[in-house]
C-alpha cells in the first residue's frame, strides 16, 4: 500500500533503538524524511545513518533530552515545518505504592505527559494551518489495563491519554489527526529490563522469565519493532485521516477489553 505521505517530514522522539527506530525505519521507508531525537548521540548517529543508506531520506538528528526547556527547544528548531510528530520516551521504572515521593511522579510526567503535550503545543498549529497533519503518542497497553507495579507510567500515560481525548477533537477538522498507539510488552531494551525485575525477584533465568510472559500473551510471543513501526506509519498514513483520538493496543491480545 502506498501511504501517500513520501516527501512529508516527521519528528520522531526515542528513535536511536526500540519502538521508536521501528516508527523511524518505517516511516523512512515511505518516503517521510526524519528529524530523530534521542539522549544519546552515539546510538542516534548509528541508527540514523543506517536509514540513510537503506532508504535514501534525509535524516537530521537531535540528541537532546525532551524532558528539558532546553532540549524541547532544540528539538523543536530543528522541526520546522514537520507534518508528522511521534511522541515516545521510555517508561519510569517499575515499583511498589510506597516507594513514590513526589519528585518520582514529577520526572514521569515531565517524560511521559508533559514532554508530548509541548511538543503537540509547538508543531501542531504549524499542521494546522498548513491543513495536514498527524501526531501519534506511544503511551501503553496500561493506558487500557493498569499494570500495579508500573504506577508512576499509569499515572502519566493516563495523564496524557486524557488530554489527547479533547485536544484530537479540536483540531480534526484542520486536516490533524492526533492518536495512541499502546504497546504490549515487544522485544526492546524495555522488555529487557522489566523481564529482569522477574528474573530478581523470582530467582529465575532470563529465558525462564521471558517463556512465562510470553506465555500470558495470546499471539504466544513478543511484539517486534517492525510490526510495531508499521502501524505507526499507517496512522501517519493519507488513508488515517478519519481515524481521531482513538488508543490502538498492539500487544498480542494481553489485554481482555471489549473496547
Amino acid at each position: 500500500m502506498d501511504l501517500g505521505i513520501a516527501g512529508k517530514r516527521a519528528v520522531v522522539c526515542a528513535s536511536s533503538k526500540g519502538l521508536g527506530l521501528g516508527c523511524a525505519e518505517a516511516l523512512a521507508a515511505a518516503g517521510v524524511h526524519l528529524v530523530m531525537n534521542a539522549r544519546g548521540s552515539e546510538a542516534l548517529e548509528a541508527s540514523a545513518e543506517a536509514i540513510r543508506a537503506a532508504h535514501g531520506v534525509d535524516v537530521q538528528t537531535v540528541a537532546v533530552d525532551v524532558t528539558t526547556a532546553d532540549g524541547q527547544g532544540a528539538l523543536i528548531e530543528a522541526a520546522g515545518d514537520a507534518d508528522i510528530l511521534v511522541n515516545n520516551a521510555g517508561g519510569p521504572p517499575p515499583g511498589m505504592w510506597h516507594d513514590w515521593d513526589r519528585e518520582d511522579f514529577i520526572k514521569a510526567l515531565d517524560a511521559n505527559m508533559l514532554a508530548p503535550i509541548a511538543l503537540i503545543k509547538a508543531l501542531v498549529p504549524g499542521m494546522m494551518d498548513r491543513g495536514w497533519g498527524r501526531v501519534v503518542n506511544i503511551t501503553s497497553q496500561s493506558v487500557k489495563a493498569p499494570i500495579p507495579v508500573l504506577g508512576l507510567s499509569n499515572s502519566a500515560r493516563a495523564g496524557l491519554t486524557g488530554y489527547v481525548a479533547g485536544t484530537s477533537r479540536q483540531v480534526a477538522n484542520k486536516g490533524v489527526t492526533i492518536n495512541n498507539l499502546l504497546p504490549g510488552i515487544h522485544a526492546t531494551d524495555r522488555a529487557d529490563a522489566l523481564d529482569g525485575g522477574v528474573v530478581a525477584a523470582k530467582g529465575i533465568t532470563l529465558e525462564e522469565a521471558r517463556a512465562e510472559r510470553a506465555a500470558t500473551i495470546p499471539a504466544g510471543r513478543y511484539g517486534t519493532r517492525d510490526e510495531f513501526g508499521a502501524a505507526c506509519a499507517f496512522l501517519c498514513s493519507q488513508h488515517a485521516g478519519f481515524i481521531v483520538g482513538q488508543n490502538l493496543l498492539l500487544d498480542g491480545g494481553a489485554t481482555v477489553a471489549t473496547i
